[in-house]
């Protein structure tokens, strides 16, 4: 359910906001709604996985001991010798 709200804001804020609005082809109010939304909305822990993301699971397979930091390190060190 839609209910109205009222807000006081400065003038240039709004003024852009409706430019970027309307660049964007959505309303002012849609684009609020959704800034409010995501920083209200609460934070799950879980991180949801996408199927693609999913599907490439276990491609690669690394010994139990690889050091992900250690072996960029040596990455970074050969290229910038």
């Amino acid at each position: 359910m839609d209910t109205k709200l009222t807000l006081k804001l400065d003038k240039g804020v709004i003024e852009r906001a409706k430019k970027y609005a309307f660049k964007n082809k959505m309303s002012l109010s849609r684009i609020i709604e959704a800034y409010l939304n995501s920083i209200t909305r609460q934070k799950s822990r879980d991180i949801e996985i996408t199927p693609f993301v999913n599907s490439l699971s276990g491609i690669i397979e690394l010994p139990e001991n690889f050091n992900h930091k250690q072996d960029y390190k040596d990455y970074l060190n050969e290229k910038y010798k």
